[in-house]
């Protein structure tokens, strides 16, 4: 068995072989020891022949489901291999063998998936001289299949968008990937055959049966179509060979959607919340009832659309919702909507990889006629936008007839003795073994009942063992009424046990009967899955409008929860917010502590830039990501939290807030400032959304002013791009921009300050505040008060004489510092300089250093000027 193991572990080095023994799955050497790492299962040896020494983990094959998820979260490569023949059957090796290769991105388990994220597996190929690539992304566990091509910035992009659970790469571009694109995840290296463009090509005319690849918008991408088919050789490797249910492939096109890039995504918490215990906008948007509708609202919050027509189409049916809540409180009602539909896309894709079982089939059954009275009731809404969505729901009542048919109430998972998954009726055959199998027991009785009469064996029974089947026991005290047909089988201490021509072959018949259950319903099942196959890709469509209506209708819970409105969306170049406020923010205020809400008004040609000044915490950053978050939902069909929006395009919302290093990479806080502001900067378009917060503070106080002040001016001054930017700053200079900029206007939001006490108003006025009271935030935030009021006389001097000079000398008197400890000072003012350089010996010192040409001085020279140096200062 151990040669076995290893002449199946050769093939799959890179993955923990899962080999099944008996009821157990067992892990060897290597392997067992990852695993019980991992699992922390107990690490064993054999204790018999040449296995004695290798090391063993293992854990019963039912707990598949329980163990399996930890090893994939933990970024493994997972081979399972099971017995291919029944053991009863044959007295050699029992056959073993591969029957899925379990990978992070190609994982189709319900333990492992999160049902409101989808799980996408992607491939990468990099172009020899263009510097493009070519990138696909598949959701094996739903049938999604998206291919594109671009230059690193877009990839880059759709890598952060997607997060991938795997990508496929080559073993050049292995070592170079992270560096490349930024993004941590599992890497599988592939061999070069993988990423033959004419063979991939030919790969994926084979699957989706056609002579190009027109009509999926690929035939003149080369670098995606070869990115495409390397996840089909992928799958094709792992024996996921059943893929009925990856019926098309869409290509990915940037101008489609609005740009976010992976800061911008991550800094608006759009998805997942910065600090444990926050909220993202995903969260709070999230009423959706199916597991479809919470992943399409994830991809929706990713991908903004940039189209003026689809938005309002969605914006139609959210308000007609808005209108007619008892329209979606039935669609949501848990007794009879779309609760009962499940995951029906992910259920699909099971069945079309025959990884099904009898009660998922039932499950969709269920789901397929709770669909018919909800279409029926979108079809009369009246909403004609809603209507075209829900004649995509196909109820397809003729395969709701074949299963109800097939299969019984409340199929088990898999069939028993107990309980069948064919229902009665479907098959003569199959009810007459039932029968026969079912009434065993009194058949037996009888025969118990018959035998004691005639032979006057009160005490005899008939049971059944492992061993030889049914038998008749015999108390030794009635032996001798032993009829001498009866054969003896067994002798035990007080009875004997005995097999009868009757008795043996019935047992052939149940035993038969059993059997023949066991094949016939896994036929009769296998027919059925076979039956839901031509259905598959309409049943998809299905899934996706009830997708869409799910998310459509969540916006309408969540605009009647949360007092939103619905936003106008156009095609201007303006954004003009009244009374808007953080959708995200406004949900962890307590009751009675309101949000402040503030108007916004941006244009190109008008107030451009709005340069934002205000105190610490007064709200200037929650108010820049209200901004893009109100711009976002509008985009994405959701109604906005404000008095009224109109929304002009937007096709680009970058930020750069916040302060980050990557020091990893050797990039500090002010490099990784720059980078993204670069990025921002060389990507600007007429209809960007730009938000700068604390630009320049990575740095000295002249380089970071001049680096915004400079910024500002080159926004400002590109006549063909005049992006609409929120520029938040504690450089009060930057005010005097607005006085030579038209486009440039200055505003803060106040803040008082009363008897010591900081006020926040968190309103939004015109005009420049000279105050950023860091000082009384510093107070606030528990800073000592030694160090506040010192603080305080060192601002006035500042203040006092702006900057230049000597610092020291414009501070109040008894403040310089002293080389020596001062009770009186220490308890006010803290020491400001090292060490007192009016102290002669120190003087002294600096006059040899003054002195000493380095330059021209020996070896020898340079070693006694060193020790006379130190001799001074030894003297201190």
């Amino acid at each position: 068995m151990m040669r076995q193991f290893y002449r199946i572990k050769q093939k799959y080095p890179d993955a923990i072989l899962l080999f099944r023994v008996g009821d157990f799955y067992e892990t060897f050497a290597e392997d067992a020891i990852e695993a019980s790492r991992i699992l922390g299962l107990t690490l064993t040896k054999r204790s018999n022949g040449g296995a004695a020494g290798v090391d063993l983990a293992g854990f019963p094959h039912h707990a598949v489901d329980t163990y399996l998820p930890r090893l994939i979260r933990a970024g493994k490569r997972v081979a399972i291999c099971d017995q291919l023949e029944d053991p009863k059957l044959t007295n050699k090796l029992v056959k073993r063998g591969i029957t899925e290769l379990v990978t992070p991105g190609t994982a189709v388990t319900e333990s492992i998936l999160d049902n409101k994220e989808n799980s996408y597996l992607a491939a990468i190929v990099e172009a020899d001289k263009e510097h493009l690539y070519g990138v696909a992304f598949m959701d094996v566990s739903t049938g999604q299949y998206m291919a594109a091509e671009g230059d690193i910035t877009f990839v880059k992009k759709l890598l952060n968008a997607y997060q991938p659970k795997e990508v496929i790469v080559s073993l050049d571009l292995h070592d170079r990937f992270k560096a490349l694109f930024s993004i941590d995840t599992f890497l599988y290296k592939a061999d070069d055959w993988y990423f033959n463009a004419a063979n991939n090509r030919d790969r994926l005319l084979r699957h989706f049966s056609v002579q190009s690849l027109k009509g999926f918008g690929l035939e003149e991408y080369p670098l995606a179509t070869t990115a495409a088919g390397v996840i089909l050789n992928y799958l094709d490797i792992t024996r996921h060979g059943s893929l009925g249910h990856i019926t098309s492939i869409r290509r990915i096109s940037d101008s489609e959607r609005m740009r976010l890039d992976s800061f911008t995504i991550y800094s608006l918490e759009l998805l997942e919340p910065m600090h444990a215990g926050g909220s993202s906008l995903l969260s709070v948007l999230d009423e959706t009832v199916t597991p479809m509708g919470a992943r399409l609202l994830r991809e929706w919050i990713r991908f903004p659309l940039k189209e003026v027509s689809p938005i309002q189409r969605r914006q139609r049916i959210v308000d007609f919702f808005y209108k007619n809540t008892s329209l979606h409180e039935d669609f949501i009602d848990p007794k009879k909507g779309a609760m009962h539909v499940g995951d029906m896309e992910r259920s699909l894709a099971r069945i079309a990889m025959r990884r099904t079982n009898a009660r998922q089939i039932e499950a969709l059954r269920i789901a397929l006629e709770t669909l018919v009275p909800i279409k029926e009731r979108l079809l009369a809404s009246g909403c004609e936008d809603l209507e075209t969505l829900a004649k995509q729901i196909d109820t397809v009542p003729d395969l709701v007839t074949r299963i109800r048919y097939s299969l019984a109430e409340d199929p088990p998972v898999t069939p028993s003795k107990d309980r069948h998954t064919i229902a009665e009726g479907f098959n003569e055959e199959l009810d007459d073994l039932r029968q026969l199998s079912e009434h065993g027991k009194e058949y037996l009785l009888q025969m118990q009942q018959r035998e004691c009469e005639r032979t006057g064996i009160a005490s005899l029974k008939i049971g059944f063992n492992n061993v030889f089947g049914f038998y008749l026991e015999v108390r030794n005290t009635y032996k001798d009424k032993v009829p001498p047909e009866w054969i003896r089988k067994q002798t035990l201490v007080s009875s004997e046990r005995y097999i009868t021509e009757e008795l043996k072959e019935y047992e052939d018949k149940i035993m038969g009967a059993e059997q023949r259950i066991l094949e016939l319903e896994t036929r009769f099942f296998s027919e059925l899955v076979e039956a839901i196959q031509p259905y598959i890709e309409t049943l998809q469509h299905t899934c996706r409008a009830i997708a869409v209506i799910d998310v459509l209708s969540a916006f309408a819970i969540a605009a009647a929860k949360y007092d939103y409105t619905l936003p106008t969306v156009d095609d201007s170049f303006a954004i003009d917010i009244i009374e808007g406020r953080h959708p995200v923010i406004e949900r962890q205020l307590p009751a009675n502590a309101p949000y402040i809400p503030n108007t916004i008004h941006l244009e190109n040609d008008g107030c451009q830039i709005m340069l934002i000044t205000g105190p610490n915490m007064s709200g200037k950053s929650a108010l820049l990501r209200q901004t893009a978050l109100i711009t976002l939902m509008a985009q994405i069909g959701s109604f906005v939290p404000a008095e009224a929006a109109t929304i002009g395009m937007v096709d680009a919302t970058f930020t750069r807030v916040g302060a980050s290093d990557n020091i990893s990479s050797g990039e500090s806080t002010f490099m990784v400032e720059m980078q993204e502001a670069a990025n921002i900067i060389n990507n600007l378009t007429p209809r960007s959304l730009i938000l700068f917060d604390e630009l320049g503070r990575g740095t000295s106080t002249f380089d970071g002013i001049s680096i915004a002040w400079a910024i500002v001016e080159y926004l400002h001054n590109q006549q063909n791009l005049k992006p609409k930017t929120l520029f938040a700053t504690h450089y009060h200079e930057l005010n005097e921009l607005a006085d030579t900029l038209p486009n440039v206007y200055n505003f803060n939001v106040s803040a008082k300050e009363l008897n010591g006490e900081m006020i926040f108003l968190r309103k939004l006025v015109e005009g420049s505040n000279e105050h950023s009271f860091g000082i009384e935030v510093a107070k606030l935030a528990g800073i000592p008060s030694p160090i506040i009021v010192r603080s305080k006389e060192i601002l006035q001097a500042l203040e006092s004489e702006r900057v230049g000079g000597d610092l020291q000398a414009k501070l109040p008197k008894g403040a310089k510092s002293s080389s020596k400890p001062n009770k009186e000072r220490s308890s006010g003012g803290i020491q400001l300089s090292l060490f007192d350089i009016s102290d002669p010996q120190l003087l002294k010192l600096r006059d040899e250093l003054q002195a000493t040409d380095i330059n021209t001085m020996t070896p020898l020279e340079a070693l006694n000027t060193l020790s006379r140096l130190k001799a001074i200062l030894n003297k201190y």
